[in-house]
């Protein structure tokens, strides 16, 4: 079992560090939320009082932050992780940023000798908390090999998408699908209930037919017809609209950078912004549907 620094405990990461800790790991944690460690802690990790508590003697660090700016401070800063640990560590970060950002810290720690691989998730908080995440990992091979290990204690996938960056990449094009796959999804069902259809017979007919998509079968936009969706649960967030939005700037960010021309993306960018600005910041990004059908 390895020693493990975990840093950042928010939505996701404090479920992911839970398995850590199940799965039978010494996992020492930091946030800045005294709340969301002692929590942990609860479960049988120990505290740390900062980063460079966290990160000493450390087999593996794990991070989970919310943006490039925080992953290169909590990396390369002077108390931060490069500074504090040591040569056969294994250093993973899960967070979901731009790839410049992701390739950035990745040169850095390659420079130190050290291993390094950007591995963002797909799942949201239901699948932090069972630990069947999927992890798209950027990184060397050996790197990835290292890290594997542990990724596979939080997950269901762990994939190796490519060199340093290519895990920010996946995570990015995949999410900018999922937007545009939701907001399509939302539409049909609304589009749906106006013509009458009764919508847990739509949902039958559309699940075992062309319109079928993960958004619809996994995350089903209206309540009923997938009780573990958050439209049973008043749109309670499992995946918040402000972090899909989140993504979606990142999308549109890479997208002018390299010239791609990404009018779908635009207009699913475009969507959210206007769903949390208009009611939609506390809800899951499912939730658009209501915003969609002038609801909120």
């Amino acid at each position: 079992m390895a020693d493990i620094a975990f840093i950042g405990l928010g939505n996701m990461g404090s479920g992911m560090a839970a398995n850590l800790v199940k799965a039978g790991h010494a996992v020492r944690a930091f946030d800045l939320n005294p709340d969301a460690v002692a929590k942990l802690v609860e479960l049988g990790a120990s505290a740390a009082g900062d980063v460079p508590k966290a990160v000493k003697g450390a087999d593996v660090v794990v991070t989970m932050l919310p943006a490039g700016p925080h992953v290169k401070s909590v990396y390369l800063g002077e108390e931060g992780v490069l500074a504090n640990t040591h040569d056969d560590a294994v250093l993973i970060d899960c967070s979901t940023i731009d790839v410049d950002s992701a390739r950035e810290v990745a040169a850095a720690v390659a420079a130190k000798g050290i291993a390094f691989v950007d591995a963002p998730v797909s799942g949201g908080v239901a699948a932090a908390e069972g630990g069947t995440l999927t992890f798209m990992v950027g990184g060397p091979e050996a790197a990835f090999k290292g890290a594997e290990p542990i990724l596979d204690a939080m997950g269901k996938a762990v994939i190796h998408a490519g060199d340093a960056g290519a895990g920010q990449a996946a995570k990015i094009c995949n999410n900018m699908m999922l937007a545009i796959h939701m907001i399509g999804t939302c539409e049909a069902m609304n589009m749906a209930k106006g013509l009458g259809l009764d919508p847990q017979r739509f949902y039958d007919i559309a699940s075992k037919a062309s319109g079928q998509s993960w958004s619809l079968t996994s995350y089903c936009p209206v309540p009923g017809p997938v009780p573990a969706a958050p439209s049973n649960r008043d749109y309670k967030p499992g995946f918040a609209a402000p972090m899909m939005l989140k993504d979606m700037k990142l999308a549109m960010g890479t997208a002018e950078g390299l010239g791609a021309n990404t009018p779908m993306g635009k207009q699913a960018a475009d969507i959210y912004e206007r769903f949390v600005a208009e009611g939609g910041e506390q809800m899951d990004f499912s939730g658009v549907i209501k915003w969609l059908a002038g609801e909120l």
